[in-house]
């Protein structure tokens, strides 16, 4: 199997560096000492909480081919590649692996279901050739280039998000990217305390179109109210043909029809004058959008639609982003919607209106766990409040809320409706653990900040375990 990176290749991507003496091959690319595997690079990078430094002995016990350093080591000796900046080097051994790469490479980005897009597109280009793609959320200042890095010669396809949430971020990281798709899911009110307005927002998103390929093409939502300054903001950049998705009568890739189910949609849609129908695996409307979004990207790639639209039969929401889970629990079950990895005002009303159609078990209830959506700025009370409504439409028979901004939809919500308001996550999971029965439904959603994976531990405690499908 050839190597991912010769260190000729590395020496010469990295330059200037200082090598070891004997020649090596590294089979992956990581930052993280507990991850490493045998033939890994390292990269010892300083973060906010640790310095990679002190885990390159650690890194290296682990069988690290070798580590990127940018100070002496006595400890690692003749096996390090010494730089100047370590952080910089993984942008040029990033830089370096993308523009080696023949694949046809689409970058997303997108205030809700960025994530989503991408492991929708991961799976139907996959399923027709090597294709290798951002994984989690690697979407930031470290994670793009890393991901960049790990770019397979062999690809034939490449999936990329980048995200932001704060202004000149995503420009740098499009530029690394060099895509020949770019996505844009929506523009919406997310990170907005830190943007200011939705139209700064919106010409933030709009950067992902920087250092394109030639011929680029920019998939866009027809049904956002920012699409035509997107549209003109793409042109700028150089993009050579606009793609629009969505419910619009003027959308290149429209949705027809579909028909919402507890366990998927099935879904028919108009790809540019063709008529494409699928099932979808994962529930909700909001996944039926980022379907369309990636079939056009699948289109603008130039693989075959008509495999890719049946690949997304198999596309399942992941933990914490919509996973969901059947746990037994006394004499029945209580099955489980994971939303804890990440929350804003557009992404709740999409779980909440899942969990309407979200039937319970003999005798259940829907049972809602909520914590606070950050970064909403001066007017985070008011989103929280506004998700009233909403929640009144998912049937949730109990609110359990946490979160000083929470407090906000606590004083709306019905007094039948309420369960309890705690200030974080951790005082408020024994009290949803305790609260469910068997045929209950609960979903728990929160920002990650919120820390609502302690509610999702808590009542995977205190079930019986996950029962097969």
């Amino acid at each position: 199997m050839t190597a991912l990176w010769t260190s000729d290749e590395i020496a010469r991507a990295l330059s200037p560096a200082a090598m070891p003496d004997a020649p090596f091959e590294a089979g992956g690319v990581t930052f993280d000492s507990r991850a490493v595997g045998k033939g890994d690079l390292f990269f010892a990078l300083a973060g906010e909480t640790a310095d990679g430094h002190a885990f390159v002995g650690e890194a290296l016990g682990r069988g690290a081919a070798a580590a990127v350093v940018s100070r002496d080591l006595p400890e690692a000796k003749g096996r390090v590649v010494r730089v100047g900046d370590t952080m910089q080097a993984l942008v040029d051994l990033g830089r370096a692996g993308r523009r080696r790469s023949t694949a046809r490479v689409a970058s997303v980005t997108g205030s809700a279901g960025k994530t989503s897009t991408k492991d929708a597109l991961r799976a139907m280009l996959s399923a027709q050739a090597p294709t290798a793609a951002s994984v989690a959320s690697f979407n930031n200042h470290v994670g793009v280039p890393i991901s960049l890095a790990r770019l397979p010669r062999e690809a034939r396809y490449g999936v990329f998000e980048i995200g932001m949430n704060h202004p000149g971020e995503i420009e740098p990281l499009a530029r690394l990217v060099e895509a020949h798709v770019g996505v844009i899911t929506n523009v919406e009110p997310v990170h907005i305390g830190h943007m200011g307005s939705e139209e700064a927002i919106a010409d933030e998103k709009a950067c992902l179109f920087a250092g394109m390929r030639e011929g680029a093409v920019a998939v866009l939502n027809r049904d956002n109210r920012h699409f035509e300054r997107l549209a003109a903001d793409a042109r700028r950049f150089g993009v050579a043909r606009i793609v629009g998705f969505g419910r619009s009568e003027a959308a290149d890739a429209r949705l027809l029809a579909c028909s919402l189910q507890d366990r998927g949609s099935d879904v028919v849609a108009l790809i540019h004058n063709r008529r494409i129908e699928y099932r979808l695996g994962a529930a909700g409307e909001h996944w039926v959008l980022n379907s369309l979004a990636a079939l056009a990207a699948v289109e603008a790639l130039g693989a075959d639609l008509a495999a890719a639209a049946a690949t997304l039969a198999t596309v399942e929401a992941l933990p914490g982003r919509g996973a969901r889970r059947h746990l037994a629990f006394g004499a029945g079950t209580v099955e489980l919607l994971d939303e804890s990895y990440n929350a804003n005002p557009v992404s709740m009303r999409a779980m909440l209106a899942v969990l309407a159609r979200t039937e319970p078990g003999p005798g259940g209830r829907r049972l809602l766990a909520l914590g606070d959506m950050r970064e909403l700025g001066e007017r985070s009370d008011e989103y929280h409040a506004g998700l009233a409504d909403a929640v009144a439409q998912s049937g949730a028979a109990q609110v359990f809320l946490c979160g000083p901004h929470m407090k906000a939809l606590w004083q709306r919500l019905a007094a039948g409706q309420r369960g309890v308001h705690r200030p974080d996550s951790a005082a408020l999971a024994p009290d949803v653990a305790a609260a469910l029965r068997a045929g209950d439904v609960i979903a728990v959603k929160g920002s990650l900040a919120s820390k609502m994976k302690s509610v999702v531990d808590a009542v995977l405690a205190a079930s019986g375990g996950e029962m097969e499908r």
